[in-house]
């Protein structure tokens, strides 16, 4: 047996049996004999509750250097808080990473992630070591979902969860690195969304009014504001100022499992805002002011006060609205949609209307420009023909600019030519040498002497007559 340099001991037994079927353990004669006989085992006191210590052992390394190596990780994950013993299984890791994810995950999230790892993952990989865990095991778990006719969003998500999980376990120096990095199976393609046009929205509001004015009110609300669903049901007349024309996000409404309605925080940081009020939706807002429900309640119930509720004053559950929302479009002739795309449907009219993109992702309190940029620019047909026909126009005015340069350089003459130009025109200015100029630079004599060309001279010179 030897004894580490701060904690544990490590030491070699075997499975080796008497006559009476007891293991022999460290006291196997062949141990002493044989170098390569039996395996390594270490072996800690850890602390325990009500100031009890317990012995952790764990067996089965090959070599002395492999159980120390494993000693080690131990003790480091019993000081950095967690466990990192080598016999623990996937299973019992996911339940004690559940179990700590509870205290900061909201209720939809846990309920989702419970899901995926007692359904899904607990089941294929909960018998195998953390530590044995690889991304073979992974992509075998992939293939055989997709063979089974798995969706690949809903494979996608539970995969997420468990790169998450196996992650928490990197950061913890739990493992070396994550089994599921790179992914098994990429990150499915959005599939193209029915956004509905403004005259279909107008069509079915108009319906709504006719048919079910409380549900058109929950509908103007919603495509005029862009809030989520969530954030829309959980509103309380608090946090709405008409006189204002604003009001306060400050929570949503989820439901658990599709069954169990909670009051959550919204769904990022940055979804608690304020949001303006248009007219248009101030008048939706002041109809449910007039015809809510009073009934008596307890003040501490969350759901008291809740803007959009059924008559009885309860919320609204997310899949009646839904349900209420595709039986009014098909009866108003528009579009099949979900609820989610009436924020889609904000978010179009006003980027399709001109809106800077900025401003738009300050009204969906979206947390980055880009996620504005990257779930919406694509939906608006009418901005992307906007944008392609003003790189058009754009070369076009270049492309004649730089034609009627060409003209204009065609028309001047070429440099050589204007030279010569020029040079004739010197040529012109300079006084040019000449018999007249020859005789007027001669000295003059006594008499006046009137000087003419020669060829008027010549006419004047009298006749001859011989």
């Amino acid at each position: 047996m030897r004894t580490t340099a701060d904690r544990g001991r490590i030491y070699r037994r075997c499975g080796c049996r008497d006559t009476l079927r007891h293991q022999l353990g460290t006291h196997c004669p062949h141990l002493l004999t044989d170098g390569h006989h039996g395996t390594w085992t270490f072996a800690v006191d850890v602390p325990a509750p009500r100031h009890h210590r317990t012995t952790v052992r764990r067996g089965g390394f090959v070599s002395h250097d492999a159980a120390e190596v494993a000693l080690r990780k131990f003790l480091e994950g019993e000081a950095g808080g967690f466990n990192a013993d080598p016999n623990q299984t996937v299973d019992d890791y996911l339940t004690a990473w559940l179990a700590a994810k509870a205290l900061v995950l909201k209720p939809t999230t846990m309920a989702r992630y419970r899901d995926y790892v007692h359904n899904d993952l607990a089941p294929t990989f909960g018998t195998l070591k953390l530590d044995e865990l690889g991304h073979r095991h992974i992509a075998a778990f992939v293939t055989g979902e997709l063979a089974a006719g798995r969706g690949k969003i809903t494979l996608y998500r539970c995969l997420a969860t468990l790169s998450s999980a196996l992650g928490d376990a990197v950061r913890q120096h739990r493992l070396a690195h994550n089994p599921a990095s790179p992914p098994a199976l990429h990150r499915p393609p959005s599939p193209e969304r029915r956004i509905w046009t403004a005259d279909e929205a107008v069509r079915f509001l108009q319906h709504c009014h006719h048919t079910d004015p409380d549900m058109a009110d929950l509908f103007e609300f919603l495509i005029g504001t862009g809030m989520r669903k969530g954030e829309a049901l959980g509103l309380h007349w608090d946090d709405v100022h008409l006189r204002e024309r604003v009001l306060y996000v400050r929570c949503t409404l989820s439901a658990i499992d599709n069954n169990h309605l909670v009051i959550t925080s919204p769904k990022t940081r940055t979804s608690k805002s304020w949001v303006a009020i248009s007219p248009r939706v101030a008048t939706a807002l002041q109809h449910r002011a007039r015809s809510r429900a009073r009934p008596h309640s307890d003040p501490s119930d969350p759901f008291t006060g809740l803007v959009f509720c059924g008559p009885d004053g309860r919320p609204l559950r997310p899949h009646t609205v839904l349900d209420r929302l595709r039986q009014l479009s098909q009866e108003a002739g528009v579009p099949r949609v979900t609820v989610h795309d009436l924020r889609h449907l904000a978010a179009t009219i006003t980027i399709t209307a001109g809106v800077p993109l900025t401003v738009v992702s300050k009204t969906l309190r979206h947390s980055t420009l880009s996620t504005t940029a990257n779930i919406y620019s694509h939906l608006t047909q009418q901005a992307a023909r906007e944008a392609v026909d003003t790189i058009d126009h754009t070369l076009a005015r270049a492309q004649k600019r730089n034609d009627r340069r060409a003209w204009l350089e065609r028309l001047r003459p070429p440099r050589d030519h204007i030279q010569h130009l020029r040079e004739a025109l010197n040529r012109l200015r300079s006084p040019v040498p000449s018999a007249f100029n020859t005789m007027a630079n001669q000295p003059q004599s006594g008499r006046a002497t009137t000087l003419r060309p020669p060829a008027l001279r010549a006419r004047k010179r009298p006749p001859s007559h011989g």
